[in-house]
């Protein structure tokens, strides 16, 4: 396994992180015993970074997380978001204060913890001051309830907009952006990339296998019958244009070109983009592998090439409101 430092931050986190919205009892999700056969697998290849979020599973993921991780909790790096609804109140969603020192408290105790290593907020919330999120953000690592934070899936001026009100502040800063990037969907390459590297900032690429279009599980021209694909309401919203199959083609030719699994070239190809970590989302141990395996790959500039060149810019997907 391969660490690097979480942006400028001093921490040192796995080049794999292991995404856990997978964890829950329902669809397309796995239970507390499948969960624990994970994580230890994770555990046992060398990856410490675990990332979650209260709303995955109404809070399901990070009880399980913290149920199995329990036993590594001192080499673990665990990160988890705050935002989306968890409720049906009007205070139940967003970033107030209100909101962010109420769940960060049911995060840590579902956890079962007495603090999280990252805590992010999981979109931009249009209805709350950033002066607002960003002083509670502020006062939660103060009381070593958080260690560091970090944001998720946002237009690049408005993470710009935070990082210039924190310094003028002299409030704690941002040291990761999380955000939807992979071979697929490529527009976070515009603004988003090349800002977190002026800044110094970690880039975390949530559905680095676009929810499993690029890992060989669809076809052109058939219809899916996976669980995922029945039960994922974005599966074929973000994905399955002509051009995207296009994408996922050029991955497998490459993929039978290195004799590998086409997850392998997907993550071998997010991670030659200067990234922190791909966020794998694990349902079967073998998916593990394929990811640590691809820390070894070694894509050529005509590998490069053949993936690349199908790529068509898209709509602006993945930054969906809190509320």
């Amino acid at each position: 396994m391969e660490y690097v430092n979480l942006g400028r931050s001093g921490v040192k986190v796995s080049r794999i992180c292991l995404g856990c919205m997978s964890f829950g009892n329902a669809q397309w999700h796995i239970g507390l015993e499948e969960a624990r056969r994970v994580v230890k697998k994770a555990i046992d290849v060398g990856i410490n970074f675990f990332d979650t979020a209260n709303q995955y599973s109404n809070g399901r993921s990070e009880a399980i997380l913290g149920d199995c991780v329990k036993p590594w909790r001192d080499v673990a790096v665990i990160a988890t978001k705050v935002g989306f609804p968890m409720g049906t109140g009007p205070n139940d969603a967003g970033l107030s204060r209100r909101h962010i020192m109420h769940e960060i408290r049911g995060s840590l105790e579902r956890l079962q913890m007495d603090h999280v290593d990252l805590y992010q907020i999981h979109r931009w919330d249009y209805q709350t001051p950033i002066e607002e999120v960003l002083t509670s953000l502020n006062d939660i690592v103060r009381q070593g309830l958080a260690l560091y934070i970090g944001a998720s899936s946002m237009y690049a001026w408005q993470f710009l907009k935070s990082a210039c009100i924190s310094q003028r502040l002299g409030l704690e800063q941002f040291v990761s952006m999380q955000g939807h990037y992979n071979l697929a969907y490529r527009e976070e390459e515009r603004e988003m990339i090349p800002l977190c590297q002026e800044l110094g900032m970690g880039y975390l690429a949530w559905s680095p296998l676009a929810r499993g279009f690029l890992a060989s599980k669809y076809k052109r021209g058939e219809t899916p019958k996976t669980a995922r694909y029945l039960n994922d309401v974005y599966l074929e919203k973000r994905y399955f244009r002509p051009e995207d199959f296009d994408v996922a083609e050029a991955v497998e030719i490459v993929a039978q070109k290195k004799g590998v699994p086409s997850a392998q070239i997907a993550l071998a190809w997010l991670l030659r983009k200067g990234i922190t970590s791909p966020i794998i989302g694990v349902t079967k141990l073998e998916q593990i592998d394929d990811a640590v395996n691809a820390l070894k790959l070694d894509l050529d500039e005509d590998d490069m090439r053949i993936l690349e060149s199908p790529y068509k810019p898209h709509q602006v997907i993945g930054m969906e409101k809190l509320r």
